[in-house]
């Protein structure tokens, strides 16, 4: 039996049974699919992830002070430690593992423009702070050496607070009073979507050059607030490799000035957004991993069913089995008729299951999504997966049935009814 009669035969079985056959690949198509759209789900909810901490910033570790637990060179445990402009000098003067560092200064002051008013949250913060926290600009200029060095009244303003401030008015190069003190809007940011802040959203705050804002808002005199007063630091590191030492080498240099033990966690709070990041990233891991398995097992239930129905098939044709052997078909002829069959039927099936999930994979990923919905992303290792454990569903449901067929001889064939 040459492979053209193979097909033929093959093919004509198919359109005796087009139902049956076409639940049985409906089964396979869909257990194909499965795999590639919930591995790429997960894939997906991981890659969302990680883009929305990038908007929080690059490698980015925040620093508070806190009260030590210890007691420490003779110094008793309770005590408060403040963070000042010096320690963000000290940062980035000695510690070799910080790539950038700024303080920041808040302060919660009435904002008046020529259209509206606003009592929006000012961040002074040194001009590196922009890069590493990721703000970008819609138009204008961010912020320069030169305005924090000469303590330049100017200012850009997040999304949220040009909208209410000048409501569709063009507010680069606008004056805008805050707390009285003349500024100069010199840049608007784009819009940020963010599932991760530490003082609220970037979309609500202006930032000025920590100069001005120290200049212009000090703190209030209260117990505990001193001279170059900050509410923290942030700082990004150099090298992400190195992203646990660099903190240790910050919290040491701290501890050196501030006099509390380096291994007192209390007495600074940091947030480590890396160390959270790979949290999360791990519990995606697992997540996609069980994705995956589910999508496996419906696929191998898919693999039931066709050895299933190849089995049915068999005691079907005993009778047409029976009468190909008296008439000369050898054991092998049998066999390879029916397990063409069977891989003709999963391959097709594995095909279209392949080009449907990717296909949906691609529509979703291309299409407007609520933020809480991830784009699929389509993953080579659900793909190689897929075909892997297709070939094996091939094997194994066509084997066996085939074998059977094979086995039977002519005159048991021929009297079964």
């Amino acid at each position: 039996m040459n492979l053209t009669e193979l097909l033929q035969q093959t093919l004509g079985t198919f359109r005796a049974h087009k139902m049956r056959m076409f639940l049985t690949m409906f089964g396979i198509v869909w257990g194909i699919a499965s795999v590639i759209l919930l591995v790429g789900l997960g894939r997906g909810f991981s890659t969302d992830q990680k883009k929305r901490m990038a908007t929080l910033g690059k490698d980015l570790v925040i620093v508070w002070g806190g009260r030590t637990s210890a007691q420490t060179g003779g110094r008793a445990a309770g005590r408060e430690i403040t963070l000042t402009i010096d320690d963000a000098r000290l940062i980035r003067d000695e510690c070799y593992l910080v790539k950038n560092v700024s303080p920041e200064l808040r302060r919660s002051v009435p904002e008046v423009s020529q259209f509206n008013s606003a009592n929006r949250g000012v961040v002074g913060m040194w001009p590196a702070y922009q890069t590493f926290r990721s703000l970008v600009l819609a138009e204008g200029r961010l912020i320069s050496e030169e305005d924090e060095r000469e303590a330049r009244r100017v200012v850009i303003l997040g999304d949220a607070a040009r909208q209410q401030l000048f409501s569709g008015q063009p507010a680069v190069g606008a004056a805008l009073s805050i707390k009285g003190m003349p500024y100069t809007v010199v840049g608007v940011l784009q819009k940020k979507t963010q599932n991760a802040n530490y003082s609220g959203p970037d979309n609500d705050y202006l930032f000025a050059p920590y100069s001005s804002v120290a200049r212009d808002f000090p703190p209030p005199q209260k117990p505990g607030i001193i001279r170059g007063y900050l509410e923290n630091m942030v700082f990004e590191v150099a090298d992400s490799s190195q992203h646990s030492e660099a903190v240790q080498q910050v919290r040491r240099t701290l501890a050196r000035v501030h006099h509390f033990d380096p291994q007192d966690k209390d007495a600074l709070f940091i947030w480590d957004t890396m160390e959270g990041a790979n949290l999360v990233e791990n519990i995606f891991r697992v997540v996609t991993l069980f994705f995956g398995c589910v999508a496996i097992v419906t696929l191998c239930l898919g693999g039931i069913g066709v050895m299933n129905i190849m089995l049915v098939s068999v005691t079907e044709r005993t009778r047409e089995i029976g009468l190909l052997k008296a008439i000369g078909a050898t054991r092998r002829d049998i066999l390879r008729q029916f397990f063409a069959e069977s891989a003709i039927l999963t391959t097709v099936s594995g095909a279209l299951g392949l080009l449907f999930g990717m296909g949906i994979c691609a529509l979703l990923s291309a299409a407007p999504l609520p933020d809480f919905v991830p784009h699929p992303v389509i993953s080579p290792i659900a793909i190689v997966t897929s075909i892997l454990t297709l070939s094996l569903i091939t094997f194994t449901a066509g084997v066996y049935p085939a074998q059977r067929a094979a086995e039977m001889t002519p005159v048991e064939s021929l009297r079964f009814e």
